[in-house]
């Protein structure tokens, strides 16, 4: 998947958020070593200093550890990436409800929509 990214927005926490997506969606996994800064940033065309600082942030949380001269590496905390997952989702439905209810649409209206959807992709 390509990095899109909006200059709207810090572009490190577009990568934050991009890296944390990649994790929980299992592009990487629990103990999985990252690809280095320089590759990362030539991956999302950005400046490499700006990956680092996204990398870094990542690290401060917990969600990353550096080990010396190998690498950063993602945690093996399976509840710290559970709860990372969950919040991901929940920003995601909170998202998709404001607009929803930019559009008009009442939350009786909202669910029977996503039930219609769930049918289709059965």
């Amino acid at each position: 998947m390509p990095w899109e990214l909006d200059n709207d927005r810090p572009i490190y926490l577009q990568l934050m958020e991009r890296i944390q997506q990649d994790i929980v969606s299992g592009v990487y996994h629990a103990g999985d070593k990252l690809p280095s800064v320089r590759d990362l940033a030539i991956d999302a065309a950005v400046n490499p200093n700006t990956m680092q600082k996204a990398l870094s942030e990542l690290e401060r949380s917990g969600l990353l550890h550096s080990r010396r001269t190998s690498g950063r590496f993602i945690t093996e905390d399976e509840t710290m990436l559970q709860e990372l997952r969950d919040r991901l989702a929940d920003r995601h439905i909170h998202d998709f409800m404001e607009k929803m209810k930019q559009l008009g649409f009442r939350e009786d209206e909202t669910l029977k929509k996503i039930q219609d959807a769930i049918k289709e992709e059965q």
